[in-house]
């Protein structure tokens, strides 16, 4: 199924059956105001515009995802989408959601502050059954920050009305970012799995001899192969440890690296062609930068 693009939030709305935005660069909609697609359909749409949503589903349920990424949606759950990025739905007929969804087009950000930080906001990239979970205070406190953005629009607009409202998504970008950490802390046990599984897939890849085929493994297979997006994983570890997935790839290495310069007597050259390095240089370098030792000041502590 080809994808829909929707261009303005203005077709948005018509799309979704509501009334026309206030505003044309920014708005949020009432999810129990529009109209839910025919029982069953299946929708694949592009947005030209940011989408950030908060869904609390009383009654059916709805299935949403980015590309094979999936999440049966059953409970209140927040998820924010970026342009361009390909968004698919289906509802069955007995469909009853509340919440809202806040749409901002990149064109209100220009020439903001905002708009240069927006993709240090990593949940953009999220899959979405990486949704952020929500409490009850959590969800009051954005419904707030929502409420102050319809007043202001709905407000006489003029020079200030902008920079407000850039304040508001800011702070609810800012308190996302907050709940998303507060979420990997809290979900220990899931989290230490995903540990667990990064530990096992490197050891297997190191195990199994791919360096000198395949070279180093990559954030994305790792990602792949846990079915997790490559920024929610990395961000995911830094919270649990302290380091990003390339981090853990790295030590994997290293701490390979040092079992063959202690326990072989392979030349430093030959120990790098069998870590994936096509020069000796690249691994001396990476492991100076980890260790502080070179690889033969390592070999020679032992001696």
């Amino acid at each position: 199924m080809q994808p829909y693009r929707i261009k303005t939030i203005s077709e948005y709305h018509r799309l979704l059956g509501t009334s026309k935005p206030a505003h044309t660069m920014v708005s949020v909609v009432n999810l129990e105001s529009f109209q839910p697609p025919p029982a069953n359909s299946k929708v694949s749409v592009i947005f030209d515009f940011y989408l950030i949503s908060l869904k609390r589903i009383a009654d059916g349920k709805i299935k949403y995802s980015y590309g094979q990424q999936r999440y049966d949606f059953d409970e209140g759950v927040m998820f924010f989408i970026a342009p361009n990025q390909v968004f698919s739905f289906e509802a069955d007929d007995t469909l009853k959601a509340s919440g809202w969804m806040l749409l901002i087009h990149p064109d209100f950000l220009w020439h903001t502050t905002l708009a240069k930080s927006m993709r240090q906001y990593a949940f953009f990239d999220y899959a979405t059954n990486e949704a952020l979970f929500l409490s009850d205070k959590e969800e009051t406190t954005l419904n707030g920050i929502i409420q102050n953005i319809q007043q202001e629009y709905h407000s006489n607009i003029d020079q200030f009305t902008q920079s407000v409202i850039i304040s508001q998504i800011e702070t609810l970008l800012n308190y996302a970012d907050r709940f998303y950490n507060r979420q990997f802390i809290t979900r220990k046990a899931a989290n230490h799995q995903v540990l667990e599984h990064v530990e096992g897939y490197l050891n297997q890849y190191f195990s199994e001899g791919k360096l000198i085929n395949n070279g180093l493994p990559t954030v994305q297979s790792i990602a792949d192969a846990l079915n997790i997006s490559t920024t929610y994983l990395s961000s995911l570890l830094k919270v649990v440890t302290g380091q990003s997935t390339q981090q853990h790839i790295h030590n994997k290495l290293i701490e390979k690296a040092k079992e063959k310069l202690s326990t072989t007597e392979l030349s430093i050259s030959e120990i790098a062609f069998e870590l994936g390095f096509e020069h000796p240089q690249s691994f001396s370098k990476l492991f100076k930068i980890k260790t502080s030792l070179s690889p033969l000041a390592f070999r020679q502590s032992f001696n």
